[in-house]
């Protein structure tokens, strides 16, 4: 089955896997806000540690209304703007449209599900390096891991498929058997290393070089993990190390939430962090260094 793909948010992270999908022969229609005018003449490119390419031609759009109805719906925007989300995505759905939430955070599925009871959603987990660094250009520096899992789909088989062309395309692409699982284990990574780049003013390697931040990651994601576990949700201490390592041999990286803080943009504190803390307090689990990260980057957030 050929699987016509919509793109909701065409920057690092639907500008990345959209583009590859584009790129394999895939049908692919990105949404673009400011970026419209200058990829309808100059096309999408991107610069990967993989290999680069450009796309001189693809079907952009700058309205939802103006695009066909879609088979998948890769949505790659920050979650600061999903309070209209699900007035984006409607214009592009077919009565078997399946919503794919490429996002990070807790409760997307859910709070979106809410909006569109009758919609099938599935749920993403981008373990990559991605930036937009202009117009219509993504700088891919590392990794590029792709986890998809069912939220309320009624044949996950069509999952298969998606994740079938991503590995075609060249994108590791793997399905989870436990979307909450994944979104809690890519917690882990993203509330220190998110909140703490931006606290710190610095960057992943710094943090790393450092014997007191590196300390500190770690009982932030131990704190992460205990909380997992009060939700049902069994996450491994060990996990912490794994995200250690990783990040160690991982090139210095500037994570979104940073980028976000330089250029003065609303921060994804909510879904990463709000929302777990709440999940875990009413499991009966109390996050206190992640509620302090949390209240540190509202301030922060509040003085812009």
């Amino acid at each position: 089955m050929a699987i016509k793909y919509g793109v909701i948010g065409t920057g690092a992270l639907g500008g990345f896997y959209g583009g590859m999908l584009a790129r394999s022969g895939k049908e692919v229609h990105f949404l673009f806000r400011s970026d419209y005018e200058y990829v309808q003449q100059h096309g999408l490119r991107v610069d990967s540690v993989n290999g680069n390419f450009h796309l001189p031609k693809v079907s952009a759009y700058r309205q939802p209304l103006q695009m066909p109805a879609c088979d998948v719906v890769l949505v790659c925007l920050k979650t600061t703007g999903n309070r209209h989300l699900h007035e984006l995505i409607k214009p592009m759905l077919h009565p078997g449209s399946v919503v794919v939430l490429l996002q990070n955070g807790l409760g997307l599925e859910e709070e979106l599900a809410s909006h569109l009871p009758d919609v099938q959603i599935a749920g993403g987990l981008a373990f990559i390096c991605s930036n937009k660094v202009g117009p219509g250009h993504i700088h891919h520096l590392d990794y590029g891991k792709l986890v998809i899992g069912s939220f309320n789909l009624t044949n996950p088989e069509v999952l298969k498929q998606v994740i079938s062309d991503f590995q075609s395309a060249g994108v590791h692409a793997e399905f989870s058997p436990d979307l909450r699982m994944a979104r809690w284990q890519k917690l882990v990574w993203n509330v220190p290393f998110n909140g703490m780049t931006v606290v710190l003013n610095t960057t992943t390697d710094r943090l790393m070089s450092n014997e007191n931040t590196r300390e500190l990651s770690r009982e932030l994601m131990l704190e992460v993990i205990h909380g997992a576990n009060c939700c049902g949700v069994p996450l491994k201490e060990s996990l912490a190390q794994q995200m250690i390592d990783m990040t160690l041999k991982m090139k210095p990286y500037a994570p979104s939430m940073k980028l976000d803080f330089d250029f003065r943009r609303p921060m994804e504190i909510e879904y990463i962090y709000s929302k777990p803390i709440e999940t875990a307090r009413n499991a009966g689990f109390e996050m206190h260094k992640v509620a302090m990260l949390e209240k540190q980057l509202r301030f922060i957030q509040a003085h812009y």
